[in-house]
């Protein structure tokens, strides 16, 4: 195309607009005829840099090349066609296209008509001049670079990105390698090249370092870390010299392609040969696990020993153990003691660890039930030890200390108890101790509150003279005299009523006699906490003794009437009040109390509220412990909550404040919308305000844990079955949630809500064990209660369906109001389960009943 005339002077200040926008131009084509090429450049660099040619076949490389040589020969020539240079008038065109009413064509252009009049011709410069002032004021447009019509897929991002990728993470000295698969570069390719990996230990927890990419001389490796090394090329052109892992003996050869081996110690690494490089290796040691004991170890009164301990390790500890000896020259040796003892091995005990979390330095607390050893109550050694993933053991201090064990407060339980030593120390104290046993049982009368026990004594003492005379007092039989001594024990520390009522005023006398003499707080505690166990004994045997008795006439109604009526919850405010003054030290005022609290229990009736609304004891109690199993669970949603709330303390908890329910109601039963209010939140069964288990919308966690684990000991109290099987089963359990409940109550005064929810954990599966032997306990009672129209009630039986169910009068089904009610529903369930395959095995029944209950066998 021809170039236009010169420009006219009075636009000569255009030309940097004017250059400006030829180069805008300039870019347009260029980026518009050539963005397929450059995607195709990026891309193919990214790859090279990235090193994909170095884990790819040479025959894939070589296809790769090929295929993006032609794709950019085919951009190339396509750019090219599309190319267009811009010219002077182009840009002419462009700027004045930005500028209103084109005024640089106007200046360009040449008066047609009207040449010969002045008048016309001076409107025609007026014109030009305007235009030419309009002109000067123009500026270089932007070019327009959008390529989005062009590039749909936008493909040239996915190159650019690719590219900045290498540029992050690659390396553009990876380029090179395409060269050594060129057929000119092959003695490259051929030459000696090594590879090398350090692998840490597993448990450390420390990555793999690739050993081409060490820039240092010198590295740190943990201890008994894997180094592999890979040689390349002709056998002999690498070697490799170590010291660092202590291998004697017949050692591979140095130029084996592929070498392994374990670091121990510190050394020099270094491969000989083309591209070998030496390093300086410094061991990193595992230091042996740390153990001490974090506190005073402390006993409950039921003998359970707890023993807080700190362990630490540089990767974690993976077990522990505590050992406990007899510590022999802290012993004084007498009386039964003096003998010398039987050889017996340490206890060795596992230490707990932390379920979940960081193992590199944790606080945990043993507890131990050691009762039953021979060593209760005399002076041991506690040795822990700790074990780390290198298998080092760490042995800890010796801690001197008594072993704690069960007290007995009665006398002649104490001296069983005793003689029960005696005779697990030595057997050849056997003799002695029946001689003892003789002894103090002379005139029963006046030492036994109960023939039984005074039979079994005489049961125990016989066996153990025939052994003992006939020197046949063997382990077995040793430890068989002792479990019959612990059990008589216990039957004279617990007793019958009386027994109980007498343990419950030697328990009140021994905390009056302690405040009087100003003992240690941590004496006081534990009687307390003895007086509390008294009343709950004491309680539970005044009611076995009314379900004994069955149902009293009106006449012994009547006659205590006139006697003093307490509930528990009277008695456990009481006890609680004693225990807040002590704990104020105005032991003046707790004594008074217990005064008060003594003659109370000389004069009182305890309400049992049997017949209170029409229900059992057993169905009250189930129903009790129903209500305890909600509000722990509630406990346990709350903490759940609260440790969530630890990690994440900016995240929305809802109410945190007296929000004790599972979904962030306001402390209600167990769904907590709707339901009946329980008793965690201090309005339930016996809870007056300002007692325990009333939050008030401020009580802590710790204190609410403490209430219901109040509570259970109350329900504990009135529970029936006593005496049978099924009955003592739902007692241990409920003492196991007991226990749990207790140790969920002091992790969370420690604000270990992990620990406090298996706590927790584990008092709700004991709750529920306990409840379905109480269901058991109630079921057998039902069985064995004989009662009137007994041959009605068989008739009637006959005539329920499978799931209890009365018939109607005319064959059909009655209301389920009266299902399973009075039976244990998981004893239920086990017979119709049974019965189902029972009648499923039968196959002279149809098949359409065969297909339903095969159905109901596999969905249950």
């Amino acid at each position: 195309m021809a170039e236009p005339t010169a420009i006219p002077p009075v636009l000569h200040k255009l030309r940097l607009p004017l250059f400006l926008t030829r180069c805008g131009l300039l870019a347009e084509q260029l980026l518009r005829g050539f963005w397929p090429l450059i995607s195709v450049i990026l891309l193919a660099a990214a790859l090279l840099m990235l090193g994909v040619q170095d884990h790819l076949p040479i025959e894939a490389v070589w296809v790769g090349t090929v295929v993006f040589a032609l794709a950019a020969l085919v951009a190339a020539i396509s750019g090219v066609r599309r190319f267009v240079w811009p010219t002077r008038q182009m840009a002419l065109a462009r700027l004045d296209a930005t500028l209103p009413g084109r005024p640089i064509q106007a200046v360009m252009d040449q008066q047609a008509i009207g040449t010969g009049d002045e008048s016309s011709m001076a409107v025609w410069r007026a014109h030009q001049a305007r235009m030419a002032d309009r002109a000067a004021a123009a500026q270089a447009p932007a070019p327009d670079l959008k390529l989005a019509r062009r590039d749909p897929f936008a493909l040239r991002y996915v190159a650019l990105l690719a590219f900045l990728v290498a540029l992050l993470f690659g390396s553009i000295w990876r380029v090179g390698s395409v060269v050594d698969m060129t057929p000119g570069g092959g003695d490259l390719a051929g030459g000696p090249t090594w590879e090398g990996w350090v692998e840490p230990p597993r448990y450390t927890g420390k990555p793999t370092i690739y050993m081409k990419d060490i820039d240092s001389a010198a590295i740190e490796v943990p201890v008994n870390s894997r180094i592999l090394l890979r040689f390349y090329g002709e056998v002999g052109d690498l070697t490799l010299a170590e010291t660092v892992s202590g291998r004697i003996g017949e050692l591979p050869p140095a130029s084996d392609p592929v070498q392994d081996f374990t670091v121990t110690q510190d050394g020099e690494l270094r491969i000989d040969g083309p591209g070998g490089r030496a390093w300086d290796i410094r061991v990193l040691s595992d230091t042996p696990p740390q153990i001490t004991v974090a506190g005073v170890p402390e006993a409950e009164a039921t003998g359970e020993m707890t023993l807080p301990f700190t362990a630490s390790d540089d990767y974690g500890v993976v077990s522990g153990e505590a050992v406990i000896a007899l510590d022999l020259p802290a012993l004084t040796r007498e009386y039964g003691l003096a003998t010398d003892p039987d050889p017996r091995e340490p206890v060795a005990v596992p230490l707990p660890m932390p379920i979940a979390g960081d193992r590199t330095m944790f606080t945990e607390t043993l507890i131990e039930d050691l009762s039953k050893h021979p060593w209760a109550h005399l002076p041991v050694t506690v040795t822990l030890s700790a074990t780390d993933s290198a298998g080092n053991v760490t042995v800890g201090e010796a801690h001197a200390m008594t072993l704690p064990a069960r007290r007995f407060f009665d006398p002649m339980a104490a001296a069983v108890i005793e003689m029960r030593r005696d005779l697990l120390w030595a057997r050849a104290n056997a003799p002695r101790v029946a001689q003892v046993l003789r002894a103090i049982s002379h005139r029963p009368d006046e030492v036994f509150r109960s023939e039984t026990a005074y039979l079994r004594l005489r049961v125990i003492l016989r066996r153990l003279e025939s052994l003992a005379e006939r020197d046949l007092l063997a382990v077995e039989a040793q430890n068989e005299m002792a479990e019959a001594l612990w059990d008589l024990a216990i039957l004279l520390e617990e007793g019958d009523l009386g027994d109980a009522l007498e343990r419950l005023r030697r328990a009140q006398e021994q905390l009056s006699e302690a405040m009087r003499n100003g003992a240690s707080d941590q004496e006081i505690a534990e009687l307390m906490q003895e007086l509390r166990r008294a009343t709950d004994d004491y309680l539970r045997q005044l009611s076995r003794q009314a379900q004994q008795q069955g149902q009293q006439g009106e006449q012994g109604q009547q006659q205590a009437q006139n006697s003093m009526q307490m509930t528990q919850d009277d008695l456990q405010r009481m006890m609680d009040r004693i225990q807040e003054l002590m704990e104020q030290g105005r032991m003046a005022e707790a004594e008074q109390a217990l005064q008060e609290l003594q003659q109370m229990m000389e004069n009182m009736r305890v309400t049992q509220g049997q017949g209170q609304g029409g229900q059992s004891p057993g169905q009250q109690a189930m129903e009790g412990l129903a209500e305890t199993l909600r509000e722990q669970q509630g406990l346990s949603d709350q903490a759940f909550r609260d440790l969530q709330e630890q990690f994440n303390p900016g995240a929305q908890a809802g109410e945190n404040e007296g929000n004790q329910g599972r979904n962030g109601g306001q402390g209600r039963g167990e769904s907590h919308e709707g339901q009946g209010q329980g008793r965690a939140d201090g309005q339930g069964e016996g809870a007056q305000p300002g007692q325990p288990g009333q939050p008030g919308g401020q009580q802590s966690l710790a204190d609410r844990q403490r209430a219901l684990r109040d509570e259970l000991s109350r329900q504990q109290g009135q529970m029936p079955g006593a005496g049978t099987p099924e009955g003592d089963a739902a007692r241990e359990a409920l003492d196991r949630a007991g226990r749990a409940m207790d140790g969920a109550e002091e992790s969370l005064r420690q604000d270990d809500y992990a620990g406090a929810i298996d706590r927790q954990s584990e008092a709700m599966e004991a709750l529920r064990e306990g409840m379905r032997a109480l269901g058991e306990a109630m079921a057998q009672e039902q069985q064995n209660q004989p009662g009137q129209g007994t041959t009605d009630g068989d008739m009637r039986a006959q005539n329920r369906d499978p799931l209890g169910r009365d018939t109607g009068s005319n064959g059909s089904l009655g209301t389920p109001e009266n299902l399973l009610q009075g039976e244990d529903v998981y004893r239920r369930a086990r017979e119709l389960l049974d019965e189902i395959r029972r009648r499923s095995g039968d196959g002279e029944r149809p098949e359409v009943e065969l297909d339903y209950l095969q159905r109901l066998l596999e969905r249950f």
